[in-house]
């Protein structure tokens, strides 16, 4: 038996009746599951987006965003699976992991937020919160929305929203072709750039919309062929990874002079893909380029290029961080229940400015970007990619009500 000196005893019993009669909850180290490819073709980005969301947690770290919680991210590997993920999710609840983030691919984001919801019906106690940092099908926060489930990225009719106010604009734009990965994602990209250049641009004509298998295809040339035969001046895709590097490798093999307008033509691979060949006809619509005047960062994209030598343009990963660690500190808790309730309506500063997580369908509300990929120039162009001396130069800067979207979500709260 232990004996504590009578003055350490009664130290000890005041500091832990202080303890109790503040409600406030010793601090931990918060475990983070991230569940995304780090095998396969789409491997090299997932790494990057799990080096990503770890580096963020560092940063929270020293900077105590949690109020003295700590955070620590673990990859987990789903080989882009519904099914892996939906195993992956049972041994994170396993290890007692009460936070979950993903993001490659709607058709897993899909499957986990049902899986989610169900578990937390069934085991109270025990609830999970899963931040959603990229897969983009408006359904998630539409008709299939619940409340555990936190989309940090803008939906894909939301960034379609932006990049066609930005498109209609541009009088040389006559015949577009779509192309496309062919799940829940890619048919909502087809679907919103038909119905919103109708509405915007009624003269353009759609001379191709194509769909084809995610992740499989590792020879676009046939593709690239029907493009030029179209004689469409610009593609729009939703293409991600190596979809889309492998899309535009082909289009310059085949000497297609079109404009491409992405969603993810800043992720890893796409970069060195282009080269010189994309310069001034590759563009994107997200949430941040790093050469933006007026966005804060600078410590982050130099931090991790001289940690990883990588590009850091995951911000959804700074965005649920620093979410995260607001609420933990609000609600002077980690307890997954009070936090959910806290995330709702939640604002912070993220790299791009305010993001507020809306209370009503839980879509992050965030200004959006349309950039194209130009040469460093050491003003509008600081910061290249993958050593390429390329970067992205801002086009338009789109404030939040630009790319609103009204939500058809009935919030079923617990």
């Amino acid at each position: 038996m232990i004996r504590l000196r009578p003055l350490v005893a009664a130290t000890a019993a005041v500091a832990m009746f202080g303890a109790m009669g503040s409600g406030v909850a010793a601090a931990e180290t918060v475990k983070i599951a991230f569940i995304d490819p780090l095998s396969g073709l789409m491997a090299p980005v997932g790494q990057n987006q799990l080096k990503s969301w770890q580096f963020v947690a560092d940063l929270a770290n020293q900077k105590d965003w949690g109020g003295g919680n700590k955070f620590e991210v673990i990859g987990f590997d789903n080989k882009l699976s519904p099914q892996e993920s939906l195993t992956i999710l049972k041994q994170a609840v396993d290890q007692g992991i009460r936070y979950i983030v993903q993001g490659n691919g709607s058709s897993v984001g899909l499957a986990l937020e049902d899986a989610v919801a169900k578990h937390n019906e069934r085991n109270p106690g025990k609830e999970i919160v899963y931040l959603n940092y990229a897969a983009v099908d408006p359904d998630m926060t539409n008709s299939k929305c619940n409340y555990w489930h936190f989309r940090l990225d803008a939906n894909s009719d939301m960034k379609m929203e932006a990049l066609t106010t930005f498109l209609a604009k541009d009088p040389n734009v006559k015949k577009v072709y779509l192309i496309n990965q062919n799940y829940s994602f890619g048919h909502q990209v087809a679907r919103a750039a038909k119905d919103y250049l109708k509405r915007k641009r009624p003269d353009v004509q759609i001379v191709g919309d194509d769909l084809h298998p995610l992740a499989q295809v590792k020879d676009f040339a046939p593709y690239a062929a029907k493009i030029k035969a179209s004689g469409a001046d610009t593609v729009i895709t939703g293409n991600w990874g190596s979809d889309l590097a492998l899309l535009i490798k082909a289009g310059k093999d085949a000497g297609l002079n079109a404009n491409y307008y992405t969603y993810y033509g800043a992720t890893t691979g796409v970069p060195t893909a282009m080269g010189a060949s994309g310069a001034e006809r590759v563009k994107y619509v997200g949430y941040y380029n790093a050469n933006n005047n007026g966005f804060k960062g600078s410590e982050v994209i130099e931090g991790f290029k001289k940690k990883y030598n990588d590009d850091f343009y995951v911000m959804a990963a700074y965005t649920g961080i620093a979410m995260l660690g607001k609420a933990f500190k609000e609600t002077k808790s980690t307890d997954p229940v009070k936090v959910a309730k806290a995330l709702e309506g939640i604002k912070v500063e993220s790299m791009n400015g305010t993001t507020e997580m809306r209370g009503s369908d839980h879509q992050v509300q965030q200004s959006l970007v349309v950039a194209t990929w130009t040469k460093v120039d050491g003003k509008e162009v600081k910061y290249d990619q993958e050593n390429t001396g390329y970067g992205w130069k801002t086009n338009a800067l789109l404030d939040q009500y630009v790319a609103a979207q009204p939500t058809s979500c009935q919030m079923k709260r617990p």
